[in-house]
């Protein structure tokens, strides 16, 4: 059963970190089409942009912590990682 939530939280990172990517492009740009996309990593945002997404982890995080899901909340931590070492590549 660990190893399943441990997945599970993997995936509840990598959603959460999509979901603040989406929502930072959506309230605060103009960004609406994959062209515009194109021209945010273009111009070397992408990782800018993966790291703004990626607060949404810390929520997910500590909400995992208090309903006591250790295991998804060390998923969300290696989903931040992976994240991290995104960030650093792009």
């Amino acid at each position: 059963m660990t190893k399943r939530d441990f997945f599970i939280g993997v995936l509840i990172g990598f959603a959460a970190a999509a979901l603040g990517c989406f929502l930072f492009l959506f309230l605060f740009t103009d960004t609406r089409t994959v062209e515009d996309l194109r021209m945010i990593r273009l111009n070397g945002y992408m990782g800018k942009l993966i790291t703004l997404g990626a607060i949404f982890n810390l929520i997910a995080f500590f909400l995992l912590l208090k309903y006591n899901k250790d295991y998804m909340a060390r998923g969300v931590i290696l989903a931040t990682l992976l994240l991290a070492l995104l960030t650093v590549i792009l």
